[in-house]
């Protein structure tokens, strides 16, 4: 038999359960984020397939998606509700002859050794539409990259196969940031050095990026886009490398004590998530009004789970930002050593 990866991804999950809590929401364009309340300031959690067609999507405030789609139903964020029915879909995935590999609330890979992995999605997706009534798409690959890189082909609710034979057939053409790791600013830097496809990536001489990316990085990212994958699919409990907080605020903070105020707040509360995980770098991230978002770091001295240490490097890292202008949003988070 030969060993698959299937990366299992459950299609518009928290949108789904809401839906499936409201049936006569079915067919109609649903967001879900904040309070549910588009007048006031937050942004999306996600959207039903039906309001992704008007340009709704997760990380819009949620008054731009009113105004893109002003008959969606909104709804708020029921972080429990999601938690609970991601719990029963990955107790269904652990019930397989696999190595199950959880990457969070609504997706997962298997390992599985098969000689019709095909079946074997069928089946996964049985199994977790008679447990929650939820439908997911599975994509089927020889490695980790090319699985979740095929369920986006997949989507929504069904099953696709990409194998190093099909590689380049499918993605050759596609600019760098379609691969699975790879963002739109690394995109740009690549653009910058003439490289604008996965093919022309894959091609390109591994030294040459390790001078522009790093000795680790710029080889890393020709291997990723020659579709090979140095990991492998692992049961080991998950363990977090962050912890965040952050509030958006519906009065801008004009005044400075105040933010400094909320940081320190959110410091505190990020320490107490964190619990008794060493923390080695936080970020604070500050969005200016109307949307402006900037992020500054700092690393501590040595690892530490002292909440008073934690807060005092929140402000060290606010210091960074101009206090010129009101804000909207303000978050911090914990970073772990790797």
């Amino acid at each position: 038999m030969t060993r698959w990866v299937l990366h299992v991804d459950l299609d518009q999950f928290v949108a789904a359960v809401e839906i499936l809590r409201r049936p006569e929401l079915r067919g109609l364009p649903v967001v879900v984020g904040g309070d549910g309340d588009p007048s006031r300031r937050g942004v999306v959690s996600t959207a039903s397939y039906q309001a992704r067609r008007y340009g709704v999507h997760s990380g819009q405030p949620l008054r731009t998606a009113a105004r893109l789609c002003p008959d969606a139903v909104f709804l708020p964020v029921d972080r429990e509700a999601y938690e609970a029915a991601s719990a029963t879909v990955m107790a269904t995935l652990r019930g397989f002859d696999a190595i199950v590999q959880v990457l969070g609330w609504d997706e997962a890979f298997l390992a599985v050794d098969t000689d019709d992995p095909a079946a074997v999605a069928t089946e996964i997706q049985r199994r977790v539409r008679a447990a929650t009534a939820l439908d997911c798409t599975v994509g089927i690959g020889t490695n980790r990259i090319q699985a979740k890189l095929a369920t986006g082909f997949g989507k929504p609710a069904g099953i696709f196969t990409i194998t190093p034979d099909t590689w380049y057939g499918l993605l050759g053409d596609r600019p760098p940031d379609a691969l699975w790791g790879i963002g739109a600013k690394t995109a740009k830097r690549l653009a910058a050095l003439g490289i604008t496809t996965v093919a022309g990536l894959a091609g390109t001489d591994p030294g040459t990026l390790a001078d522009a990316f790093g000795p680790a990085t710029g080889p890393w990212l020709v291997r990723l886009a020659r579709g090979a994958d140095d990991g492998t699919v692992t049961d080991a409990p998950h363990v977090p490398r962050s912890r965040s907080r952050e509030t958006t605020y519906q009065e801008d903070l004009a005044d400075w004590a105040q933010v400094r105020r909320e940081v320190a707040r959110l410091a505190r509360l990020v320490a107490a998530d964190a619990a008794e995980l060493r923390v080695a770098r936080v970020v604070v991230k500050v969005r200016y009004a109307p949307f402006h978002t900037h992020t500054h770091g700092h690393s501590l001295a040595e690892p530490t789970t002292d909440a008073d240490r934690i807060e005092t490097a929140a402000l060290a890292a606010l210091d960074d930002f101009a206090a010129d202008r009101p804000v909207r949003l303000l978050g911090v988070r914990a970073e772990f050593p790797r």
